[in-house]
């Protein structure tokens, strides 16, 4: 991928949050996924402390956020595969769509999560 390169306008990139506990099942996850190519990359941030509602319960877990670099034409594949792996009954996944960015990285998402 050269420097000056630019993606077409109707390629779709997509930034993912996700949680998981514990560490250990976050970097599973991460490697799953990227290994898979439905990720060009995945970023594992440990040592997260959530609070949150649960049936009903208030929880207070240490979790781990995964940021993941995904393009549109996997982000189906990406989160099936997803809720198959991950441990939680309704795990956290909220996609933003990337409008701007440096081309040449964005290129670089689609090219690593499209090669077979």
């Amino acid at each position: 991928m050269g420097e000056g390169a630019a993606m077409r306008e109707n390629d779709e990139i997509a930034y993912l949050v996700l949680t998981t506990a514990p560490p250990d099942e976050a970097e599973h996850l991460a490697e799953t996924l990227v290994r898979e190519r439905l990720a060009a990359g995945i970023n594992v941030i440990p040592g997260m402390k959530s609070f949150y509602w649960w049936q009903g319960t208030l929880h207070i877990d240490a979790e781990s956020q995964l940021l993941a670099q995904v393009p549109g034409e996997r982000l189906e594949a990406f989160i099936q595969r997803l809720l198959e792996l991950h441990s939680y009954e309704v795990p956290e996944v909220m996609c933003f769509q990337i409008d701007t960015g440096h081309p040449a990285y964005l290129q670089w998402i689609h090219d690593e999560a499209t090669t077979t």
